[in-house]
């Protein structure tokens, strides 16, 4: 009750304040552009260095990004590719996460207005820490496969039909209730009426919860970039603004399902085109 009471009591002191949710900060403005533009330099540095490949069995080529280079070791590797896999996520979801941020700035506690600078960076480290938890996942699990694709002709023409099934279940996801649930929460959390407290616990659960929602969001378009290419500039481009565009746009789960539909097409077509050369 006294919970209850303390968060009405805090969204009345809100909404009456003139403070910092009623406009933009311009410092928040300035570090989020300054982010953005150095990240996708960073971003379009290492789709340079990374591009080529090895041409394989099947008519498709290993990125350059799952093989280790000579001389360096496997913990190197996986550092560098981290550091891409950070760089090219905070350019890619930096747009749809902004909105979130201004969210939960606009929902702390009356108590917390002169911290908002440090908690916001902390909800965003939380944020991105789960992206990098993702990004080993995806380096130890690929790499592994990569390996074995490379020891087995077999398998290495069985990946184009491969690269087909999963854009169609990536497409299909798009179309689930599951997709649209994980939505709703990254386009309205922490919600208009709920109150945040200013302190650092509070500002890191958040940062986390956010970033588990937007991975499970974006898994699908994610699986799509990393068999299309994931240091491909141009594909990230695509997967880039797909996903802001069903964050950030009015009829964002109707916005999904188009995606959807139009991946799942794509699926078929990467099916149909790999069986016949088969």
């Amino acid at each position: 009750m006294n919970d209850r009471r303390y968060m009405t009591d805090q969204l009345q002191h809100k909404t009456s304040a003139s403070g910092n949710d009623a406009t933009l900060p311009a410092e928040f403005i300035a570090v989020c552009a300054f982010a953005f533009a150095a990240s996708v330099a960073g971003t379009v540095y290492f789709s340079r260095s990374m591009s080529g490949g090895m041409e394989m069995p099947g008519g498709w080529t290993m990125s350059m990004t799952w093989m280790r280079m000579p001389g360096q070791s496997w913990t190197a590797s996986a550092a560098m590719f981290l550091l891409m896999w950070l760089t090219m996520m905070v350019a890619m979801m930096l747009p749809s996460l902004v909105p979130m941020l201004l969210r939960y700035r606009n929902a702390v506690d009356g108590g917390g207005e002169t911290r908002l600078g440090p908690l916001t960076t902390l909800v965003t480290a939380g944020y991105f820490f789960v992206w990098t938890v993702f990004g080993v996942a995806v380096f130890a699990t690929v790499t592994a496969l990569a390996a074995v694709v490379m020891e087995r002709p077999a398998l290495a023409r069985a990946v184009p039909i491969a690269v087909g099934v999963v854009v169609l279940l990536a497409g299909s996801l798009q179309l689930s209730e599951w997709k649209a649930r994980h939505l709703v929460c990254c386009r309205e959390s922490p919600g208009r009426d709920r109150m945040m407290r200013a302190d650092v616990g509070t500002a890191w659960r958040h940062g986390l919860r956010l970033g588990f929602e937007c991975a499970q969001c974006c898994v699908g378009l994610i699986a799509i970039l990393l068999i299309m290419g994931v240091m491909d500039f141009r594909a990230m481009v695509v997967v880039a603004a797909a996903i802001s565009a069903e964050r950030l746009a009015p009829l964002g789960e109707r916005v999904a399902r188009a995606i959807g539909a139009v991946v799942v097409v794509a699926g078929l077509f990467l099916i149909a085109r790999a069986a016949a050369l088969l």
